[in-house]
Protein backbone atom coordinates (compact mmCIF):
# COMPACT_ATOMS: atom_id res chain seq x y z
CA UNK A 1 0.00 0.00 0.00
CA UNK A 2 2.65 2.40 0.85
CA UNK A 3 3.99 1.88 -2.97
CA UNK A 4 0.97 2.98 -4.18
CA UNK A 5 1.09 5.71 -1.86
CA UNK A 6 4.55 7.09 -2.86
CA UNK A 7 3.84 6.65 -6.59
CA UNK A 8 0.88 8.94 -6.28
CA UNK A 9 3.28 11.43 -4.39
CA UNK A 10 5.65 11.32 -6.67
CA UNK A 11 2.59 11.38 -9.79
CA UNK A 12 1.63 14.84 -8.19
CA UNK A 13 4.56 16.32 -7.53
CA UNK A 14 5.43 15.85 -11.21
CA UNK A 15 1.55 17.38 -11.69
CA UNK A 16 3.07 20.48 -9.47
CA UNK A 17 5.92 20.86 -11.19
CA UNK A 18 4.09 21.19 -14.83
CA UNK A 19 1.71 24.02 -12.92
CA UNK A 20 4.26 25.82 -11.78
CA UNK A 21 5.47 25.96 -15.10
CA UNK A 22 2.55 26.96 -16.59
CA UNK A 23 1.98 29.74 -13.65
CA UNK A 24 5.11 30.96 -14.81
CA UNK A 25 4.25 30.68 -18.22
CA UNK A 26 1.22 32.86 -17.30
CA UNK A 27 2.64 35.28 -15.36
CA UNK A 28 4.96 36.19 -18.33
CA UNK A 29 2.31 36.30 -20.39
CA UNK A 30 0.15 38.46 -18.75
CA UNK A 31 3.47 41.04 -17.82
CA UNK A 32 4.07 41.38 -21.46
CA UNK A 33 0.17 41.81 -22.63
CA UNK A 34 -0.35 44.40 -19.55
CA UNK A 35 3.15 45.85 -21.06
CA UNK A 36 1.81 46.30 -24.44
CA UNK A 37 -1.88 47.70 -23.18
CA UNK A 38 0.26 50.48 -21.63
CA UNK A 39 2.43 50.96 -24.46
CA UNK A 40 -0.60 51.35 -27.08
CA UNK A 41 -2.40 53.38 -24.64
CA UNK A 42 -0.19 56.14 -23.63
CA UNK A 43 2.52 55.67 -26.25
CA UNK A 44 0.55 54.75 -29.74
CA UNK A 45 -2.50 56.41 -28.15
CA UNK A 46 -4.41 53.41 -29.58
CA UNK A 47 -6.04 50.88 -27.13
CA UNK A 48 -6.77 47.43 -27.42
CA UNK A 49 -9.81 45.68 -26.94
CA UNK A 50 -8.73 42.35 -25.57
CA UNK A 51 -5.73 42.10 -22.93
CA UNK A 52 -7.72 43.41 -19.84
CA UNK A 53 -10.23 41.02 -20.67
CA UNK A 54 -7.72 37.64 -21.47
CA UNK A 55 -5.33 39.25 -18.13
CA UNK A 56 -8.90 39.47 -15.90
CA UNK A 57 -9.25 35.49 -17.17
CA UNK A 58 -5.62 34.75 -17.01
CA UNK A 59 -5.62 35.96 -13.03
CA UNK A 60 -8.38 33.64 -12.47
CA UNK A 61 -6.62 30.56 -13.72
CA UNK A 62 -3.40 32.07 -12.34
CA UNK A 63 -5.04 32.31 -8.91
CA UNK A 64 -6.98 29.26 -8.71
CA UNK A 65 -3.85 27.19 -10.03
CA UNK A 66 -1.52 29.10 -7.88
CA UNK A 67 -3.87 27.92 -4.80
CA UNK A 68 -3.00 24.61 -5.33
CA UNK A 69 0.19 24.82 -6.15
CA UNK A 70 0.57 26.42 -2.84
CA UNK A 71 -1.06 23.95 -0.77
CA UNK A 72 0.79 21.48 -2.13
CA UNK A 73 4.16 23.43 -1.37
CA UNK A 74 3.27 23.94 2.15
CA UNK A 75 2.90 27.82 1.34
CA UNK A 76 -0.94 28.41 1.42
CA UNK A 77 -2.53 30.87 3.99
CA UNK A 78 -3.52 29.10 6.82
CA UNK A 79 -4.11 29.49 10.85
CA UNK A 80 -1.71 26.98 12.49
CA UNK A 81 -2.10 28.18 16.30
CA UNK A 82 -3.31 24.53 16.87
CA UNK A 83 -1.06 22.20 15.18
CA UNK A 84 1.74 24.78 16.34
CA UNK A 85 0.55 24.41 19.90
CA UNK A 86 0.21 20.17 19.66
CA UNK A 87 3.37 18.55 19.37
CA UNK A 88 3.72 15.02 18.05
CA UNK A 89 0.25 12.76 17.07
CA UNK A 90 -2.15 15.33 18.47
CA UNK A 91 -0.80 18.03 15.86
CA UNK A 92 -0.63 15.49 12.95
CA UNK A 93 -4.28 14.15 14.02
CA UNK A 94 -5.37 18.57 14.05
CA UNK A 95 -3.35 18.71 10.06
CA UNK A 96 -5.35 15.69 9.18
CA UNK A 97 -8.60 16.93 10.03
CA UNK A 98 -7.89 20.35 8.41
CA UNK A 99 -7.39 19.11 5.51
CA UNK A 100 -10.28 16.21 5.50
CA UNK A 101 -12.15 19.12 6.06
CA UNK A 102 -10.91 21.58 3.27
CA UNK A 103 -11.72 18.39 0.92
CA UNK A 104 -15.22 18.70 1.44
CA UNK A 105 -14.92 22.16 0.58
CA UNK A 106 -12.78 21.70 -2.36
CA UNK A 107 -15.25 18.59 -4.05
CA UNK A 108 -17.91 21.47 -3.15
CA UNK A 109 -15.86 23.59 -5.34
CA UNK A 110 -15.50 21.24 -8.41
CA UNK A 111 -18.82 20.24 -8.36
CA UNK A 112 -20.64 23.66 -8.46
CA UNK A 113 -17.73 25.42 -10.31
CA UNK A 114 -18.60 22.81 -13.14
CA UNK A 115 -21.87 23.87 -12.42
CA UNK A 116 -21.53 27.12 -12.83
CA UNK A 117 -19.37 26.61 -16.17
CA UNK A 118 -22.20 24.95 -17.58
CA UNK A 119 -24.63 27.20 -17.40
CA UNK A 120 -22.82 30.04 -18.80
CA UNK A 121 -21.22 28.52 -21.34
CA UNK A 122 -23.42 29.87 -23.95
CA UNK A 123 -22.89 33.58 -23.05
CA UNK A 124 -19.71 35.00 -25.28
CA UNK A 125 -17.50 37.22 -24.00
CA UNK A 126 -17.40 41.05 -25.50
CA UNK A 127 -13.43 41.53 -26.73
CA UNK A 128 -12.29 37.44 -27.49
CA UNK A 129 -15.91 36.31 -27.90
CA UNK A 130 -14.42 33.33 -26.36
CA UNK A 131 -17.48 31.40 -24.24
CA UNK A 132 -17.74 32.17 -20.28
CA UNK A 133 -17.24 28.28 -20.22
CA UNK A 134 -13.12 28.57 -19.83
CA UNK A 135 -12.69 31.17 -17.12
CA UNK A 136 -15.26 29.31 -15.30
CA UNK A 137 -13.90 26.08 -16.06
CA UNK A 138 -10.99 27.54 -13.22
CA UNK A 139 -13.03 26.75 -10.43
CA UNK A 140 -13.26 23.16 -11.32
CA UNK A 141 -9.82 22.58 -12.30
CA UNK A 142 -8.20 24.51 -8.92
CA UNK A 143 -10.40 22.26 -6.77
CA UNK A 144 -9.91 19.33 -8.37
CA UNK A 145 -6.13 20.06 -8.44
CA UNK A 146 -6.38 21.10 -4.55
CA UNK A 147 -8.50 18.41 -3.66
CA UNK A 148 -5.48 15.77 -4.97
CA UNK A 149 -2.97 18.22 -3.36
CA UNK A 150 -4.85 17.76 -0.38
CA UNK A 151 -4.65 13.81 -0.48
CA UNK A 152 -0.96 13.96 -0.91
CA UNK A 153 -0.96 16.27 2.36
CA UNK A 154 -2.82 13.70 4.41
CA UNK A 155 -0.98 11.02 3.18
CA UNK A 156 2.34 12.34 4.06
CA UNK A 157 1.14 13.04 7.78
CA UNK A 158 0.27 9.28 7.79
CA UNK A 159 3.37 7.93 6.12
CA UNK A 160 5.88 10.23 7.16
CA UNK A 161 7.27 13.20 4.32
CA UNK A 162 9.77 12.01 2.37
CA UNK A 163 11.78 14.99 1.26
CA UNK A 164 11.45 16.65 -1.98
CA UNK A 165 14.79 15.39 -5.07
Amino acid sequence: MQTVFKSYIHFMNFVNKVVGWLLAAIIAFMTVLISWQVFARYVAGNSLTFSEEISRFLMIWMTLLGAAYALRKGTLVAVELLPDILKGKWARIVKIVANVMAMIFYILLIKYGWEMAQSVAFQRTPATGISMFWPMLALSVGGLLMLLNAIVVVIEEIIGKEEEK
